[in-house]
């Protein structure tokens, strides 16, 4: 009972941490939406992606910067702010308390996911605003539950780089990371213009299961087993590290 009473009062202060940060909101929220623009500027409702879905490309590149916006704010925020607490004592601090590693990483993971919500919605409002996108109200509830649920995997692999790396190496480890999986998942273009070996290579990547799970939903279906499955695999796996590595680096202490 105190662990959890603990845990859930981490995960409040947390959130609170992170809904003052400005400036990483300010670029968490509004660049996912600045790029959609940039990159969907010249496209047409007409466009449509050669990947026998159907689909329009501003509709394609909605769902890609959507989740590419959630992804900015839970790898990125997480990481590098982990990576700071670490040198600055918090994370010592915090081990004085009865709070476990899984209750440590459900906060860090439930705080980057509140700050990844702003990010969905807005690239949403301009892509309907700007690019006359248009769905039916299930399926823009379910585009938004679906990107936002999704991006727990990347919050928990956000909290493994942040042990993972030392302040100095976060930066740049996080940035491969984070533009490694946007490129080869497909976040920035379809996967379609990738020869056949890197597309194979992209079918088993998290960010290229957590595209499809928007463009399913956007063709009127339900998002594919295989694709929430991987996810939750990679949620396991990255939460499973990140708990251990929380518990390694007590141990170093």
């Amino acid at each position: 009972m105190l662990n959890t009473l603990t845990s859930w009062a981490l995960v409040r202060l947390e959130i609170t941490r992170a809904l003052r940060n400005r400036k990483f909101l300010f670029f968490s929220v509004i660049y996912p939406a600045l790029l959609f623009l940039i990159i969907a500027g010249s496209q047409s409702g007409s466009d449509q992606v050669d990947d026998g879905s159907g689909l329009s490309l501003p509709a394609y590149l909605m769902v890609s910067m959507a989740s590419f916006g959630a992804l900015t704010a839970v790898l990125m925020g997480n990481s590098e702010r982990i990576a700071k607490e670490r040198e600055s004592g918090w994370v010592r601090q915090l081990r004085l308390t009865s709070l476990p590693g899984r209750g440590y990483v459900l906060a860090k993971t439930a705080s980057a996911a509140v700050v990844s919500l702003p990010s969905i919605v807005v690239v949403f409002v301009v892509a309907a605003v700007f690019k006359d996108v248009r769905f039916e109200a299930w399926q823009w509830l379910a585009l938004t539950a679906a990107i936002w649920a999704g991006s727990l995997c990347f919050a928990a692999l956000g909290v493994a780089i942040g042990y993972l790396a030392s302040g100095d190496a976060v930066r740049p480890i996080t940035m491969i990371v984070y533009f490694g999986l946007s490129l080869l998942g497909g976040l920035w273009m379809p996967t379609t213009t990738f020869p056949q070996w890197l597309r194979d290579v992209a079918s088993w990547l998290p960010t290229r299961a957590y595209a499809a799970l928007g463009q399913a939903i956007e063709t009127g279906g339900a998002p594919h087993a295989k694709d929430v499955a991987l996810l939750v695999a990679y949620f396991l796996l990255f939460a499973g590290g990140a708990a251990w590595l929380y518990r390694k680096d007590t141990l170093k202490a």
